[in-house]
């Protein structure tokens, strides 16, 4: 009895430990603790990838109004980098929720932006470039909140069960049907709007007239310049329009063609992933009720 006495007053429990009787680490513990070095989760390499790749988005909505080639170009290696901090995450063991949540809102931003442009761009289509903005955004919300709410602590909202959706586990675990589709998806909408720019036959304000290169009837259409400060010839709007003009639509036609079925088939892959996601959150409302005594009965 007295020898347990002494360890108490030494502050050691009866198994010799150097622990508190209350369970807390001692003070030299707590020294080891904190001096061990903190990981910045905001410099790891993906998510400066991360941090580029919204750089790289900003510049190219910069330069969309009136210089394609340059914004597809950036547009296009901002989309690339997507595939590349997944690598990196992988390869230097950095894959952090913060990165997944990041990689997301990125891609979610800056495709809803180039469809915002494409509204504009092709007015009798807005309804349905609105449309697409809308799915993307509500499927992928609904599907991450999901995941956090009814998944394993710390899931992956790219972790689906085969016995969810055999398309959507293969979509999400499969790297090279999963970078096709992204891949091929903004490829289709960046086509359109180089054909923007290029095909008088869906964009009829590129037509020749007589009228001068601001006589479009189409507001929003690279034909139209928002102002007259570009309007007079040999500025830089008239140099930029007239490179534009002479841009070759074949190209862009053919890259549209290409990725036209992939592009629906995302399209029907965010329907198939926003009705799974609903019904995983019903099911989990309906065990919620059941553990509350719901509903009552009369």
């Amino acid at each position: 009895m007295s020898d347990v006495r002494a360890r108490k007053t030494r502050g050691q429990t009866p198994n010799g430990s150097n622990r508190k009787l209350n369970g807390h680490a001692n003070p030299s513990e707590r020294h080891a603790r904190s001096t061990e070095p903190a990981e910045n989760i905001f410099l790891f390499y993906p998510n400066i990838i991360g941090y580029s790749r919204i750089i790289l988005a900003i510049a190219s909505l910069y330069y969309m109004p009136l210089h394609p080639r340059t914004c597809s170009l950036l547009y296009s290696i901002s989309c690339l980098l997507d595939a590349l901090d997944g690598v990196a995450a992988r390869r230097f063991n950095q894959s952090t929720r913060f990165g997944a949540v990041l990689d997301m809102v990125t891609d979610r931003c800056t495709t809803s932006c180039l469809l915002v442009f494409l509204s504009s761009a092709f007015p009798r289509w807005a309804l349905l470039f609105q449309g697409l903005i809308s799915l993307d955004f509500a499927s992928h919300y609904m599907h991450m909140y999901a995941t956090l709410a009814m998944g394993s602590s710390g899931q992956s909202h790219k972790k689906i069960d085969q016995s969810r959706s055999r398309l959507l586990h293969l979509y999400y675990n499969n790297r090279i049907v999963l970078f096709v589709f992204c891949a091929l998806n903004e490829l289709f909408f960046i086509a359109l709007y180089l054909l923007s720019f290029s095909s008088p036959i869906l964009s009829p304000s590129l037509l020749p007239t007589n009228d001068g290169p601001g006589a479009s009837s189409q507001p929003g259409t690279p034909a139209h310049p928002s102002s007259l400060l570009f309007a007079t010839p040999g500025s830089a709007w008239a140099m930029e329009l007239a490179r534009a003009n002479k841009m070759d639509s074949f190209w862009p036609w053919v890259l549209a063609g290409v990725s036209l079925p992939v592009m629906a088939g995302k399209q029907i892959l965010n329907v198939i992933q926003l009705v799974k996601a609903s019904k995983w959150l019903a099911e989990g409302d309906i065990e919620t009720r059941r553990a509350q005594g719901l509903p009552k009965r009369k």
